[in-house]
């Protein structure tokens, strides 16, 4: 029987970039159309990849300024996080100050961090962040970029798959048998 890792993952950004929509796609299979802004939520999904399980906990957080404090909820027994960028300038400019406070935060070199850049299905004219600019940003965190559509169900899944290879990446824990060694 297969060890079940408990991991808590972050899903962080700015306000109106789908991170609700994100997550009630991922674990309920639905997009929902409207609701009231969220204040923190959080969700709960069985993940397989490979042979192995893990309980995902999502915590699903309010829209973010860059004035905004970090809790230390944010830090704390967190392993992974999924910050946003849309269809809008604003947005991407806020991931990478929310970034920077986790990183200042966490105190660590590199985090696991996924970057995702929701609303693909809109028009090309809608887009004020392009492809490369969100790949680009990534890169330099050393981090995996994803464009997804929460309404279309696109790349939902992964993300998700995604955050967990990255915490095995950063933390070398995914994978690797555990055990205890007595001396």
């Amino acid at each position: 029987m297969p060890l079940v890792r408990h991991w808590k993952v972050l899903i962080l950004g700015y306000r109106a970039v789908g991170k609700t929509s994100l997550a009630h796609q991922f674990v309920e299979g639905k997009f929902v159309e409207c609701y009231e802004p969220t204040v923190e939520s959080t969700y709960n999904k069985m993940v397989v990849v490979g042979k192995d399980e893990f309980q995902l906990q999502l915590v699903d957080t309010a829209g973010q300024d860059e004035y905004t404090i970090l809790p230390h909820s944010f830090v704390i027994s967190i392993h992974g996080y999924v910050l946003y960028s849309v269809t809008s300038l604003r947005s991407f400019q806020v991931v990478k100050t929310l970034h920077n406070k986790l990183y200042e935060s966490r105190g660590k070199t590199h985090m696991p961090v996924v970057l995702v850049g929701n609303k693909a299905d809109l028009s090309l004219q809608s887009r004020e962040v392009k492809t490369d600019e969100g790949k680009k940003l990534a890169g330099s965190w050393g981090a995996i970029f994803l464009e997804s559509s929460a309404k279309e169900n696109q790349v939902t899944q992964a993300i998700f798959t995604k955050i967990i290879e990255e915490i095995d990446r950063v933390d070398n824990s995914y994978g690797r048998s555990t055990g205890c060694c007595l001396m």
